[in-house]
């Protein structure tokens, strides 16, 4: 099934993200676990692979191998750190906002910096009080002269104590097109950081919260004008949010059929291997059967987004197969490992931890139901990834 998606350019990408998580992040998972630290400097290790800039056009430095190649990097690092196919993702995100809504001036001033690992980018758009409700936000920005001054917070901002420059979604004016998004880098004055909170999984991954006080930033540093916030906010979400989480959730799926595998084999039972058991033969066999079917949906949703067709749907249900068949396996994992399993010597408990962080961000799976819904009925409000579809390589040469 892979070998239909996959060109010989993305199976090497997937060997050298392969060797890279076992030799330089395996090893450092279980400090990572016992200290829940923000991993700083595994974060730029990562990010000066080069694969930040996957989907980051070769003129500004990065790969140009698109939205699969994104998904094999982040699944590669997700079966061995959740934590680190998190981070890798969520700076993806804030990639998205400057390819597709940065100027030239932006583009060239960021883009080459983030490809080379220098830079890692972040999106912040929730907000304690208004949550998933992007129209409720409260952090505000007010013009003053060649400036704006922003105020307020962030919330369950993926990067958050690792990232250098945050794209922000704000309130400048009333309405759906009162919001817009601005580049703050990390080091302005009047930006802040609240502490970090560990929390049930990923440790080693922060999504804190940014704190702006009278925070100045250029209008140079504006995405796009006033009023496109909604815009970058909902696309970056759709386009990069849904199958980068999916990404992140077929790595942990990933591990938990390996790691159960190898379980059922190395235990035995009334003299034979745990797996030759019917009754674990049978969920065992029931996991495998949904890692495929996630795989092949989340591979098809990115394929088809490579290629430039409306698939806002299919990235939806992407993310929506491969949360919740993941979590289904993750319950199937701990019932076969039974009591072995709740000790921190296996890391199935681990994965188990991991794939619930997956669940609530770019849209709870009752989100991504009700959209695709929407389709059935036929009253879905247009398609990103047919407005922002990249040009058909014949059209782009001049």
């Amino acid at each position: 099934m892979d070998a239909y998606f996959m060109t010989e350019r993305h199976e090497q990408l997937r060997q050298e993200v392969r060797a890279f998580a076992e030799t330089e992040v395996r090893l450092r998972v279980d400090d990572m676990e016992a200290s829940r630290a923000v991993q700083h400097d595994l974060a730029r290790l990562i990010a000066r692979q080069g694969w930040i800039g996957v989907t980051i056009g070769a003129e500004h430095g990065g790969l140009g191998l698109g939205h699969l190649a994104k998904t094999i990097i982040i699944e590669e690092l997700a079966r061995v750190s959740g934590a680190m196919g998190a981070m890798v993702q969520a700076s993806q995100l804030g990639v998205a906002k400057i390819v597709h809504f940065g100027n030239a001036e932006q583009r060239a001033a960021w883009l080459p910096a983030i490809a080379a690992g220098d830079c890692l980018p972040t999106i912040a758009v929730t907000e304690e009080q208004s949550g998933g409700h992007v129209l409720g936000m409260a952090a505000t920005a007010v013009r003053d002269g060649d400036e704006y001054v922003l105020n307020g917070r962030k919330v369950f901002v993926g990067n958050s104590h690792v990232g250098d420059l945050h794209g922000v979604v704000v309130r400048t004016g009333a309405g759906s097109r009162g919001l817009s998004a601005f580049l703050v880098e990390a080091d302005r004055s009047g930006f802040s950081l609240g502490e970090h909170r560990p929390a049930l999984g990923l440790h080693g991954f922060s999504f804190g919260e940014l704190i702006f006080t009278d925070c100045r930033v250029p209008v140079a540093n504006r995405l796009g004008a006033e009023g496109d916030g909604l815009s970058v906010a909902y696309s970056s979400s759709i386009l990069y949010g849904r199958p980068n989480l999916t990404a992140v959730a077929l790595g942990i799926h990933q591990a938990l059929v390996e790691e159960t595998s190898a379980y059922v084999t190395e235990r035995h039972r009334y003299g034979k291997p745990l797996g030759d058991l019917l009754p674990v033969k049978l969920k065992l066999g029931q996991m495998q059967s949904r890692l495929m079917t996630a795989r092949l949906a989340a591979y098809h949703a990115v394929h088809t987004l490579d290629l430039g067709l409306p698939c806002d749907a299919e990235l939806m249900n992407a993310k929506l197969i491969n949360v919740e068949s993941t979590l289904d396996s993750a319950r199937n994992a701990m019932e076969i490992h039974a009591a072995a399993g709740l000790y921190l010597d296996r890391p199935v408990e681990r994965y188990l931890r991991d794939a619930h962080h997956i669940f609530a961000p770019a849209g709870t799976s009752d989100v991504q139901l009700i959209r695709l819904a929407e389709f059935a009925l036929g009253t879905a409000k247009g398609q990103w990834s047919q407005r922002l579809a990249p040009r058909p390589a014949a059209e782009a040469v001049p």
